[in-house]
């Protein structure tokens, strides 16, 4: 039996189709973007790609959390 993704990893999917890029792409976006906190990202993804707030924080949740914030 799979385990079911959950988390912010669970919108993966849909915003890889929405947008078009995968998911390592937008992350390597956010990480150049030399913004630091969640909530300028969130806005900066949302205002300069044109994301959803929902899709825009999970990648924002997801690679702050790799990096240990």
């Amino acid at each position: 039996m799979t385990a079911q993704v959950k988390g912010p990893a669970s919108y993966f999917p849909s915003i890889e189709k929405k947008y078009g890029r995968p998911i390592e792409e937008w992350k390597d976006l956010i990480r150049a973007s030399g913004l630091t906190k969640h909530m300028e990202l969130v806005a900066w993804l949302k205002t300069g790609h044109g994301l959803g707030h929902g899709h825009a924080n999970a990648l924002v949740a997801h690679t702050l959390a790799q990096r240990g914030e």
